[in-house]
């Protein structure tokens, strides 16, 4: 088997169904299997995956286990040459798997591959590329300065080597992920992904960002930026310092600031709500439960390029691909106040985010 696509799940089953939707287009070529591993959500997560995804595997924890250990376990059932660790709340290409692996079996020495994350709004989300947070560059992020936090010398849809990929979408080969025995549980949340990365790094691996496929990665769904969220980061961070650079004077003074700030730092503002006052479906027709729900005015079109500023795009799956949504959304998210939520096909409900900093949002109607 080629790849196997590892989905770690706690509590949200409508962004978990959008995710496999996505990832069913993105395999159909490929030899692969899907493994969802649940950390005893109590939302319907599971009961939806059997119901709705039955050649997934579902393996079902018996409590939640936390992002490093739940991973671990659904690899431990995979397959596959290659692994592919998603978050449950993004959405993939339709090509985007093709176009990594072929990449992939391209280099030698490869360690991860990462692609281009943008968030719900179309906006490309730095973490996609980023370089070791050693002391010196953690201290400098804490005031501010990300210059040296994020790999800068290459653009989003540059192809080049980076030193840490993002737990969101992550692609190696499974002897790679075994030989560096997975991610470390001592991290429940938080802080995994760059302790894997730069263990492969250490190992001897090249990690690479790829920029020439693009995924949704809603974010506030699974990181939600409260006090807690704080708190969990520097918590985390200081377990990454402990165990690679314990001998750095600088670590205790970078560790126990960060701590102190989080411990006084409220709740993130969220980004102010964008004043859309219409709605765009790109579809045909919609039923007449989501037209109540919508409250707006609604005008229909198949036309991408004649899309209005300050309006909600409602992309309906049955008529439009995942690559065609990505797409749109990256051209036009610095040039139009515009929200984004998408339709599946045969569901009665809609999703999407308008900020990487909250919860998204999913609206219920009725056929």
């Amino acid at each position: 088997m080629k790849l196997s696509i590892i989905i770690l799940n706690y509590n949200v089953r409508y962004f978990l169904e959008l995710c496999l939707k996505s990832v069913e287009a993105a395999i159909k070529d490929i030899e692969a299997e899907i493994i969802v591993v649940d950390n005893k959500s109590s939302d319907g997560s599971c009961k939806m995956v059997k119901h709705l995804f039955p050649s997934a595997q579902l393996i079902e924890n018996a409590e939640n286990y936390g992002f490093s250990k739940g991973n671990n376990i659904g690899v431990a059932k995979a397959k596959g040459e290659f692994l592919c660790i998603l978050n449950p709340d993004t959405v993939v290409a339709e090509d985007t798997f093709v176009k990594v692996l072929q990449f992939a079996e391209s280099q030698t020495k490869l360690g991860a591959v990462g692609c281009q994350l943008i968030d719900g709004r179309g906006v490309f989300l730095p973490e996609s590329k980023r370089q070791v947070p050693t002391p010196k560059v953690a201290f400098q992020k804490l005031i501010g300065k990300t210059k040296n936090y994020y790999t800068n010398t290459l653009h989003p849809d540059d192809i080049g080597k980076t030193d840490v990929l993002v737990g969101a979408f992550m692609v190696l080969k499974r002897s790679v992920y075994n030989e560096v025995h997975g991610f470390d549980e001592d991290y429940f949340m938080y802080g995994e992904d760059i302790d894997l990365s730069y263990r492969i790094l250490k190992l001897g691996y090249t990690n690479y960002y790829f920029g020439q496929t693009t995924i949704i990665h809603f974010k506030g769904e699974s990181t939600f930026k409260d006090k807690i969220y704080a708190k969990r980061f520097y918590k985390a961070m200081e377990i990454f310092y402990r165990k690679h650079f314990a001998n750095n004077a600088i670590v205790t003074a970078v560790v126990n600031l960060g701590l102190r700030l989080a411990s006084r730092r409220g709740t993130v503002k969220e980004m102010q709500p964008i004043g859309v006052n219409k709605s765009v479906v790109v579809s045909e027709t919609i039923s007449k439960g989501l037209k109540t729900k919508l409250k707006r005015p609604i005008t229909f079109t198949k036309d991408l390029t004649d899309m209005p500023s300050q309006a909600q795009i409602v992309f309906d799956e049955s008529y439009l691909d995942y690559k065609s949504m990505i797409g749109h959304m990256k051209h036009y998210n610095s040039t139009r106040q515009n929200t984004y939520r998408i339709l599946l096909k045969n569901s009665n409900f809609i999703l999407g985010s308008d900020s990487n900093l909250s919860k998204g949002e999913v609206i219920d109607f009725d056929f």
